[in-house]
């Protein structure tokens, strides 16, 4: 065997072995991701199984989103200021919420928690589907603020706004992603919704794997 063969080889044996580090790094990540989930799934559930019924919400466990979807609890149409029911029900619910999400076992993992606010495509008076949307994405940036600062303020949290200033965000997303009927045709109601979602720092560490690896 030539050295110019021998050392396209090595090259290539080289390049094998990194490849097969990085996709082993790689899957280690997303078990622990999984099996984060999964447990903070379990611990949500258990916090607010007896709840979700009376506040019209519901917990998914794929991306660990808690959804608020009752809007005639939530705000007035065309309103970004919460009812008193929605900040009865936000003043239960966050600081149970951030116990869970606070403590040793998950705080290392999480890197965002999202409120996110959604609308129907509806908006009276609109010229035209593009007026719509953009009326409807200014009016669900006003609400995820309104959220925001309104649970940023629950007195039993404030101990922890250091940490929550980190990772809140709010997040205006208009009508981009309907809630759709059996039929696949738009449902308005569940549309008008405001969500929590949990993002983990699983995709920030594969990124960086990925990078190293270029």
């Amino acid at each position: 065997m030539t050295g110019l063969m021998v050392m396209f080889l090595l090259i290539a044996v080289c390049y094998m072995l990194r490849v097969e580090g990085d996709a082993g790094r790689i899957k280690t990540v997303a078990v622990t991701y999984s099996e984060t989930r999964d447990a903070l799934y379990e611990e949500l559930r258990k916090e607010f199984s007896a709840d979700l019924p009376k506040w019209h919400a519901q917990l998914i466990k794929a991306d660990l989103t808690l959804r608020f979807s009752e809007p005639d609890i939530l705000f007035s149409p065309g309103s970004s200021e919460l009812k008193p029911a929605f900040k009865d029900i936000l003043s239960d619910f966050f600081p149970r919420y951030v116990r869970i999400l606070r403590s040793p076992k998950y705080r290392d993992a999480i890197s965002e928690i999202r409120i996110e606010g959604h609308t129907s495509s509806d908006w009276t008076g609109a010229a035209s589907p593009d007026d719509a949307y953009l009326h409807n994405m200014e009016l669900s940036q006003a609400r995820t603020r309104s959220t925001l600062l309104y649970v940023l303020m629950v007195p039993q949290v404030r101990g922890d706004l250091d940490w929550l200033r980190r990772l809140v965000t709010a997040n205006g997303l208009s009508s981009s992603r309907l809630i759709l009927d059996a039929s696949g045709k738009e449902d308005a109601a569940r549309s008008r919704r405001v969500e929590f979602k949990i993002r983990s720092d699983a995709e920030t560490r594969i990124e960086k794997i990925l990078e190293v690896a270029r």
